[in-house]
């Protein structure tokens, strides 16, 4: 048991010390309550006060009784609290409860279950963009360990509990990527039951498991051994091609990016084409492909390719010409509401 808990036993035995103390002298002594509290306290304080009234022997009986138990009791106390200073307990209970607060106030935040290989390269990818998300581990060990890096909380992410501890009612999204393929089902079907409308990407280990992981509830699964394998493969057969994808995607190369942009509903761009917003002209991105609302994917699409709201667009360009046209597409109002500059030449 951990000095905190140690506490608070001690504290619940020290209370429950106190209202036997008190009943006690009412029912031995016949006294008032009020009495019979006062002479309670004094003799667990052991401040040597003068007795509320003359003891009869059963009284003092008693008295001696209240008097070994209490101090019993009150070193106990005396030393948990002395733990809880000497290591640090109580930076770490002062700590746990920032922590806990930082959680309670995400929204659209990530939770990412399981810091394993897996895990642990998506919270630097994660980390380096930045999202917020947070780290459920069961290892304790672990949990300790990533306390001073990320938002961490050590529980089963099996668990309704947990999962709600980590704020799955105003996540975005869920990545359950533990090793166990059997855990990440589970985790996924109570995932799936605290928030309907939650993105769940799940990691398959072996043949088989995808459908059980999309039955219940996953929105995309992922093996990494077959991604892996796949792209050794390629490696081989078409290494130009990997290298290619390797710097489009690859957060460490600054001169090329490719990147996911939706258009809002807002955006004053819906109902153009590809042609008549000016995104290559005004940005330099290359509009490599567009995933419409109903999850088509359009390939290279076509210059007149009209762009709706909630279409998502697939990008290549320089990282300032790709956040430009991120801007330039949630931040330009409609015609009607603020006049905005004209992108037809």
């Amino acid at each position: 048991m951990d000095p905190v808990r140690h506490l608070k036993v001690s504290l619940l035995v020290l209370s429950l010390l106190v209202t036997a103390g008190t009943v006690g002298y009412i029912t031995i002594e016949g006294w008032r309550p009020l009495d019979a509290l006062y002479m309670t306290v004094i003799t667990l304080g052991t401040v040597g006060f003068k007795e509320v009234h003359d003891l009869s022997d059963a009284g003092k009986l008693f008295t001696i009784a209240l008097i070994i138990v209490g101090v019993s009791v009150l070193g106990y106390i005396v030393g948990s609290l002395a733990q809880i200073m000497f290591e640090g307990q109580f930076q770490r209970i002062i700590g746990r409860k920032k922590v806990e607060n930082r959680i309670r106030s995400l929204k659209n935040h990530y939770i990412i279950c399981g810091y394993g290989r897996i895990g642990s390269l998506i919270c630097k990818e994660f980390a380096a963009k930045p999202l917020s998300f947070v780290v459920v581990e069961k290892d304790p060990q672990i949990a300790e360990r990533l306390s001073d890096v990320y938002l961490v909380i050590h529980g089963d992410a099996t668990a309704d509990e947990t999962l709600l501890h980590a704020g799955i009612k105003d996540a975005k999204g869920l990545i359950t990527a533990v090793t166990s393929d059997t855990e990440n089902v589970y985790i996924t079907l109570t995932a799936r039951g605290l928030n309907p409308d939650l993105y769940i990407l799940a990691r398959s280990g072996e043949e088989g498991s995808e459908l059980k992981l999309q039955r219940a509830g996953a929105n995309k699964v992922i093996s990494p051994y077959t991604i892996g394998g796949n792209r050794m493969a390629q490696a081989v057969l078409r290494p130009n091609v990997v290298d290619f994808i390797e710097i489009a995607t690859g957060r460490g190369h600054l001169e090329l990016q490719m990147e996911e942009i939706e258009i809002p509903d807002h955006s004053a761009f819906v109902g153009e084409n590809l042609i008549t917003s000016g995104f290559r002209r005004e940005t330099g991105v290359i509009i490599v492909g567009i995933k419409k609302k109903n999850g088509r994917m359009v390939f290279n699409p076509e210059p007149k390719s009209t762009l709706e709201a909630k279409d998502t667009l697939i990008v290549l360009g320089q990282p300032t010409a790709v956040l430009k046209l991120e801007d330039l597409i949630h931040h330009t109002p409609k015609v009607g509401q603020t006049p905005r500059k004209s992108h037809h030449g």
